[in-house]
């Protein structure tokens, strides 16, 4: 089996490589990775095009230019897979710590599911809050999971999926989103192993940090 896989980026860096080499080595490691596409801004293809070549990274197969929101890039992604593949799974490359393990147990419960994403468990309690910021009321945590990625689908699924999205004018935040508007089921792939993603420079020195101590 193989998946296409691609990562949309905005190519921060630690202090030894960028992170999005980080996440792409994860999947050039994964065995059920056949290629990869790499989505981006217009203005950083030619600095990925450079840290492909200086990785030695095997599987990318394509560096194209992404759309304005997140479901654009996919969609450009979707557009560029050969007319093999028979799975797709979505990345984002802000989520370096992502292993090779995690994307496999992710496919296979593709395989069997149509659809999977991974998934963290919510341990903090949660409190809604008004516009003032004054706790309004709880949120019962019991079966609630935050959002991850890679999100693996079956190469109809997803088309199907965002055929839908763009034929109706919608909009998704994710994939896993896109495929329930079909009313078919995802299955979440529990993950309690580091996989955050990096949006402010605190997450960046954690990351590094985690790396470095993965690497010894």
């Amino acid at each position: 089996m193989t998946v296409a896989a691609w990562v949309s980026t905005n190519c921060l860096h630690d202090r030894r490589r960028p992170v999005i080499a980080h996440t792409i080595h994860a999947f050039e490691r994964a065995g059920c990775v056949g290629g990869i596409i790499v989505v981006a801004r217009e203005d950083r293809l030619a600095e990925i095009k450079k840290i492909v070549r200086d990785e030695k990274l095997k599987k990318v197969r394509s560096i194209i230019t992404g759309g304005k929101h997140r479901q654009d890039s996919v969609r450009a992604g979707l557009d560029h897979l050969e007319a093999t593949t028979r799975y797709v799974a979505i990345h984002d490359a802000a989520r370096p710590l992502i292993t090779a393990e995690q994307i496999e147990r992710v496919f296979e419960q593709c395989r069997i599911h149509a659809a999977a994403s991974l998934a963290e468990p919510i341990t903090d309690t949660l409190k809604y809050a008004d516009a003032e910021f004054f706790v309004t009321g709880s949120v019962d945590r019991h079966q609630l999971y935050a959002m991850q990625t890679p999100q693996v689908f079956e190469w109809r699924l997803i088309e199907d999926a965002y055929s839908a999205v763009y034929s109706e004018n919608a909009s998704v935040t994710d994939e896993v989103s896109a495929v329930e508007r079909l009313g078919r089921k995802v299955i979440l792939v529990p993950n309690t192993d580091l996989n955050f993603k990096i949006t402010y420079p605190r997450d960046l020195a954690l990351a590094e940090f985690v790396i470095h101590e993965r690497t010894r």
